[in-house]
């Protein structure tokens, strides 16, 4: 039934939670049209594209409506190099199994989910970790891996003295690395 619309906005849903590109990473974010005309063509060329797909666009509700042409926009918006970005992550989404697929549409429901400034911080980090070298980034997906194998509880605990940890000070961290080296140097043999 909507078929046709659900690539795009697939493509820029998969997209944006893979991190593709900068500009259009936070659509939500931007300054939408007002309400009572989001969810209707406002110039020449998202009226082709209405009309073009119209058997589709009138099995849609206002919401869906509003949300394929927010898409649409962020699409016109990016450089054919993001498209094609954006066109590689939905092949990939593509050949996912069904529950991965659910795992990542999870992920960005939860992505969409956070305030601006986390996800902003959480892109940071991400930019970061891609300009690691390869043998660090390696050793982060080898820490994740053993962070995965723990038993439930003791990932709690760990993510507990993690949180703990970031309410610390720099000074108090140092404190806390001095006293953690001193501990293992009574325990080496």
């Amino acid at each position: 039934m909507i078929r046709r619309a659900m690539p795009l906005m697939l493509v820029l849903a998969i997209a944006a939670a893979f991190g593709v590109g900068g500009r259009w990473a936070f659509a939500q974010d931007a300054v939408a049209p007002s309400p009572l005309a989001a969810d209707q063509p406002q110039t020449d060329a998202e009226r082709a594209f209405v009309n073009q797909h119209a058997g589709t666009w009138d099995a849609l509700n206002p919401e869906q409506r509003a949300r394929v042409l927010q898409n649409y926009r962020e699409w016109q918006r990016m450089t054919p190099v993001e498209q094609g970005a954006a066109r590689q992550n939905f092949d990939q989404f593509r050949r996912l199994s069904p529950e991965e697929r659910r795992q990542v549409l999870q992920g960005l429901r939860q992505w969409r989910g956070l305030p601006p400034e986390r996800r902003r911080q959480l892109s940071q980090q991400y930019d970061r970790f891609r300009q690691l070298p390869p043998e660090q980034r390696e050793k982060v997906f080898q820490h994740y891996r053993e962070f995965q194998r723990l038993a439930p509880a003791e990932r709690q605990r760990m993510l507990a003295n993690y949180r703990q940890w970031q309410q610390m000070t720099p000074e108090q961290r140092k404190a806390a690395r001095t006293r953690w080296r001193q501990f293992h140097l009574r325990r080496a043999p």
